[in-house]
């Protein structure tokens, strides 16, 4: 008993630390960072495999960033984003359900506040401890930022491809405009590779990539942000 009540107390006294360590992010309202945790570990692993990394990162006004693209990052990576306070955790109790069905990691459950924690303050390790980080980062930058602002500094920070951060570099890089002149179907197109950035293109013409932008376009669709003929046009170029 001794034994068991000394175990929860230093697991206890490890999450207040944990909390109290969690750097300030305030200067997040009106700051942009020069730099993430994220593109600083790339940078690390570039220069371990004895390569040079070349960093694209072009910030954008939030407003320069088509409605399209927002509502598609939204539904694909986190439809209630402006429903909760950071974590989701209607989307937990469901991916717990499937992981649990399959036996084996199929969902996550990262909102968009999470991921911006963990690009600009952690690592893509995977332990209990980071994302215990994640977790109380994640209720810090939603007391202190608008969801506005975390929403544009999440699309300016988020990886997109190798040493490719935001979506006016990925859109200059892989279809030489800016965000602003994307089409639809380029638009579904960069959604897509947000969980795959470093194994997957956007103007690669891959199996998965393909399903993966005709299912957020169907999202779409079925929600009412784009009409019947746009849907059809755009789908036409991912057969």
């Amino acid at each position: 008993m001794f034994f068991l009540l000394l175990m929860l107390l230093l697991a206890g006294g490890g999450v207040v630390f944990i909390y109290l360590s969690m750097p300030a992010v305030s200067h997040l309202k009106i700051q942009n960072p020069p730099t993430t945790a994220l593109i600083e570990q790339r940078i690390r692993e570039a220069q371990r495999a004895g390569n040079v990394l070349k960093i694209r990162q072009v910030w954008v006004g939030f407003d320069g960033i088509p409605a399209l693209l927002k509502e598609s990052v939204r539904v694909a990576e986190d439809a209630r984003f402006y429903d909760h306070e950071g974590i989701d955790y209607e989307e937990i109790s469901e991916a717990l359900k499937k992981n649990l069905e399959q036996g084996r990691w199929a969902r996550g459950a990262s909102t968009i506040t999470q991921q911006l924690a963990k690009n600009l303050y952690l690592s893509t390790e995977k332990t209990l401890i980071r994302k215990l980080k994640e977790y109380f980062l994640a209720l810090q930058l939603e007391k202190e930022l608008s969801k506005r602002r975390i929403f544009h500094l999440y699309l300016n920070v988020i990886e997109l491809g190798p040493g490719i951060f935001g979506v006016e570099a990925a859109a200059r890089h892989y279809f030489g405009k800016s965000v602003g002149q994307m089409s639809l179907e380029e638009i579904v197109r960069l959604t897509a590779v947000i969980p795959k950035p470093l194994s997957e293109s956007p103007v690669r013409q891959s199996r998965w990539l393909k399903w993966k932008a005709r299912w957020i376009l169907s999202i779409l669709y079925k929600t009412g942000h784009i009409r019947a003929d746009q849907y059809h046009q755009a789908g036409s170029g991912l057969k």
